[in-house]
């Protein structure tokens, strides 16, 4: 894939990933993270660490791999598709909270409201700002953007907005390249396993949504449908974007994501960063 030349020399760069430690929680029916000291400077002379730990936590790169063999793998994916022009969409301006479904016609009313086309071949980061409760939220700009950020995991894996299956379709038609996102995840948690491990929440989700949970997400034909139905098309994500990502809302802005070469990995924990003219 051909890119156009960019100065490099001209940009700040925007961390855009959130901190990893062995406090970093792990999605439902994963496994957390374990670090154990292996030496230490004053027996050894030298600090080690071992880490053990699942994929999915913090901010992580999900190739196709992790729902369509075969792939391809994170190794597989190609450096220059990693990097490039990206349109941030903050959907809170349009009142998503809690539960919520967003779909086409908020980011339509987005490239309307700023004058700005999501163009073929963008990356497309999506603000939900539920960034803001994830335990491992770093950036100091967060509370200025969100009164209320404080570390809420039940609200950060429970209730953050997402799609339904429909807006894949969208996805496609529009040649998106890939997706990012500050939520746990780019689907709504109700249709995840999320479903199966609070099912005692189904009712006050039904009751937001205005509809039935099997109408709105269909298992198991739509399940999970931002990775089922678009990872066999190539169209991978990032999720659990955070950092500093409120400095760069509502614009056109070129991003890098940087998993380490993976050989076989289904993910991988990854560095999400922007590039902005300073």
């Amino acid at each position: 894939m051909a890119m156009k030349s960019f100065d490099l020399s001209r940009c700040r760069v925007l961390d855009l990933s959130q901190n990893f430690s062995m406090d970093s929680p792990p999605f439902a029916y994963y496994e957390g993270p374990k670090i154990t000291w292996v030496k230490k400077m004053a027996f050894e002379g030298v600090n080690a660490q071992h880490i053990s730990t699942t994929n999915h936590i913090a901010t992580h790169l999900d190739s196709p791999l992790h729902f369509f063999d075969p792939g391809p793998d994170v190794s597989g994916i190609p450096l220059e598709q990693l990097v490039g022009p990206a349109c941030v969409v903050d959907l809170q301006q349009f009142g998503i909270g809690d539960y919520d479904i967003y779909g086409a016609d908020h980011f339509q009313a987005w490239e309307k409201k700023y004058n700005i086309a999501i163009e073929r071949g963008d990356i497309l980061v999506i603000h939900t700002g539920y960034h803001a409760y994830y335990n491992e939220d770093w950036s100091p700009h967060t509370k200025a953007r969100h009164p209320d950020a404080r570390a809420d995991l039940p609200r950060a894996f429970l209730r953050h907005p997402g799609p339904r299956a429909e807006f894949c379709k969208w996805i496609l038609d529009r040649g998106i390249r890939w997706l990012a996102i500050d939520a746990i995840s780019t689907d709504h948690p109700f249709n995840t396993k999320v479903r199966d491990a609070r099912r005692d929440l189904i009712p006050e989700v039904e009751k937001k949504i205005g509809m039935p949970m099997d109408k709105a997400f269909p298992w198991p034909q739509e399940y999970q449908a931002t990775h089922t139905l678009l990872f066999p098309k190539g169209v991978y994500h990032i999720e659990n974007v955070g950092g500093h990502v409120d400095l760069i809302l509502n614009q056109r802005v070129w991003v890098g994501a940087f998993p380490f070469r993976f050989k076989g990995g289904e993910a991988a924990f990854c560095r999400f960063v922007a590039f902005v003219e300073a």
